[in-house]
């Protein structure tokens, strides 16, 4: 345990709760804080492997870099990713305070509701959609395999873009997961051990059938998609646009990570299991999804860009089964704790006399299905588009987060005054009211980062969003602060 690590006792969350604070908001005390190394490193080895994780490698493929280099600039972000998720979720670790509360010590307590809103009432609500609507179409998939008439119904009725089994599918899907949502997510414990091996033994073998059908590894690795679908941007642009997207990818999880880390025993053991887990996944998902994606084209002689067209192109029912199983029951994981919960916990906090909990669900779970998220999948640009706008809105929150701790405030955090009772006129308290300075970062950062999508000739600010987003905060930031004092 390091000494820089500070743990609360029983007796001081025990005055917290006085002051108004439930369990989930108070300090972790030591005995709480039960999460070492291998638990950490255990936690995001499944999330990795998702259907809109496969379909952005389906895009990486045509940004006209060979095979081989798409799996290292993987692999690297993997470590960037790894590096955001220990660094900002360094005060979780070492004061046990969970997202709500890291927000409150950079934006203030009434400042904290707009980026607790950006992380929980769009990026979560715009993923439980997207995430909806690829796990749809792994049931679609799974239907059709047993009933292939289902495919047919409706004929060539369209609501705005969807025929009517996809339709259905997704209703169905939505609905499965918005009363998981409405359950809190705990019944998902029970599957979690039986669901992480088998992850990697479906994608292990669907890896090893593809490099068998493409012809084997050399094949696959000198594979080249048609050139006029390839982009052809220069070669180390093509990686920074991979490390943006992979990021842009844990955009959300990495900026509440300390809802994790706050349960860590030390800030050494989430940093050793968080690198250790991102690493391995990735190093198994770059060869895994290169090869499945490669092999499954060269095999069936369309270039694809979605592993579920692939799967769905597999004669064996029991085998195209199972690997959509697996696809539906890791999107099932990922949304509940990812997405559903904390755009529910965050609508409550923005509306805490109107909006519980469970009313946090339901509104989240009505506006991601009329955002109609089969748009964000309709080809290999798509994707690439929803992931820089995410990027977009979270990267600046990011890089405040990471000045105000780091360089501002030197990883410090007055516990006592973090907790006051904001009701009453506590105007000498720091984190009273509205950081001006985090604020004016933050927006600036987020207008800058999302004006490539909307003005042409600033794309490739939004190819690379929430690097310049994080980059661009983090020095206004620290220039708001200087110029201050």
């Amino acid at each position: 345990m390091q000494e820089t690590d500070l743990f609360v006792s029983d007796a001081q969350v025990e005055d917290l709760k006085k002051r108004g604070y439930n369990e989930d908001v108070v300090p972790k005390t030591a005995e709480k804080r039960n999460m070492n190394a291998k638990n950490y490193f255990t936690l995001w080895m499944g999330s990795v492997h998702n259907i809109p994780n496969y379909t952005a490698v389906g895009g990486f493929l045509f940004l006209g870099l060979s095979p081989i280099n798409v799996m290292l600039a993987l692999i690297i972000s993997s470590l960037a990713v790894s590096a955001f998720m220990v660094f900002n979720g360094r005060a979780g670790s070492k004061y046990g305070i969970p997202f709500a509360m890291h927000l409150r010590s950079t934006y203030g307590d009434l400042g904290a509701k707009l980026p607790g809103f950006l992380r929980g009432g769009v990026a979560a609500i715009a993923w439980f959609g997207l995430q909806n609507y690829a796990g749809s179409l792994a049931l679609l998939i799974l239907i059709s395999k047993f009933w292939p008439g289902f495919l047919t119904i409706g004929g060539d009725f369209s609501f705005f873009g969807i025929d009517l089994p996809g339709l259905i599918t997704f209703t169905i899907f939505w609905a499965i997961n918005v009363l998981i949502g409405l359950g809190g997510g705990g019944v998902l414990n029970k599957f979690t051990a039986i669901l992480n091996p088998l992850i990697y033994i479906v994608f292990g073998g669907m890896a090893i059938w593809a490099i068998n059908v493409g012809g084997g590894m050399g094949n696959i690795l000198a594979y080249r998609p048609a050139a006029d679908s390839v982009q052809g941007y220069a070669p180390l642009l093509a990686y920074f646009i991979i490390i943006n997207s992979v990021i842009s990818v844990w955009a959300a999880p990495g900026a509440s990570v300390s809802d994790f880390t706050q349960n860590a025993t030390s800030t050494r053991d989430q940093s050793i299991g968080q690198t250790a887990s991102l690493l391995v996944a990735y190093l198994i998902f770059a060869l895994s999804s290169v090869a499945i994606l490669i092999g499954g084209s060269i095999h069936f002689g369309v270039q694809e860009w979605n592993v579920l067209n692939i799967v769905n192109k597999w004669e064996s029912v029991p085998a195209a089964a199972l690997a959509v199983v697996v696809f539906l029951m890791t999107t099932v994981s990922t949304n509940a704790t990812g997405n559903i919960i904390p755009a529910a916990y965050q609508l409550s906090a923005l509306f805490p006399k109107s909006v519980d909990y469970k009313k946090g669900v339901l509104i989240a779970s009505v506006i991601s299905y009329l955002i109609m998220p089969w748009k964000l999948m309709e080809n290999s640009a798509s994707i690439f588009a929803f992931l820089n706008i995410i990027g977009a809105v979270l990267g600046p929150v990011a890089g405040v987060m990471l000045a105000h701790y780091y360089i501002v405030k030197k990883q410090k955090i007055d516990i006592d005054a973090l907790y006051m009772d904001f009701s009453k006129d506590n105007s000498q308290n720091p984190y009273k009211g509205i950081n001006i300075e985090a604020y004016i970062a933050t927006i600036a950062a987020l207008l800058i980062s999302v004006s490539g999508q909307v003005i042409p000739a600033l794309q490739m600010i939004s190819n690379l969003s929430w690097l310049i987003g994080a980059a661009l905060a983090f020095g206004i930031y620290l220039m708001l602060k200087k110029g201050k004092k």
